[in-house]
């Protein structure tokens, strides 16, 4: 079993960025055999994917609409993934998610997922 925080969503400014954290923990749960993304939720929207990273590895991936402004990496003595972003477009507002599975996926088919954390961009 996975727990997963998330944090550091808030309201920025276009042109502005922001710094997510992905506290990951579990007793006996073995992180170095999975693959750590981020998703987000606008209003009326289907959940989309928008980075993952490997946990043992560090190797990534990115959606074509944050490739650039992004960037995913991990900590593993924290065991916390982070999401900074740069360059906010008021199309980045959503509820970023944290995951966690067994393969890297741009689909939804993660195992454990975090509360989710509001990031709004304003025009």
């Amino acid at each position: 079993q996975a727990q997963l925080v998330e944090s550091g969503g808030g309201l920025v400014q276009a042109g502005g960025s922001l710094r997510l954290s992905c506290a990951a923990s579990g007793r006996t749960f073995t992180f170095s055999n999975y693959f750590m993304a981020w998703f987000r939720q606008a209003p009326g929207k289907e959940r989309e994917f928008v980075a993952s990273i490997s946990w043992s590895g560090g190797s990534t991936g990115y959606a074509d609409s944050v490739k650039g402004r992004f960037t995913i990496s991990r900590d593993k003595a924290k065991n916390t993934v982070y999401l900074q972003m740069d360059s906010l477009k008021s199309d980045d507002t959503a509820v970023y998610y944290c995951a966690t599975g067994p393969r890297p996926t741009m689909t939804t088919a993660y195992d454990y997922w975090g509360q989710g954390t509001q990031v709004t961009v304003s025009s």
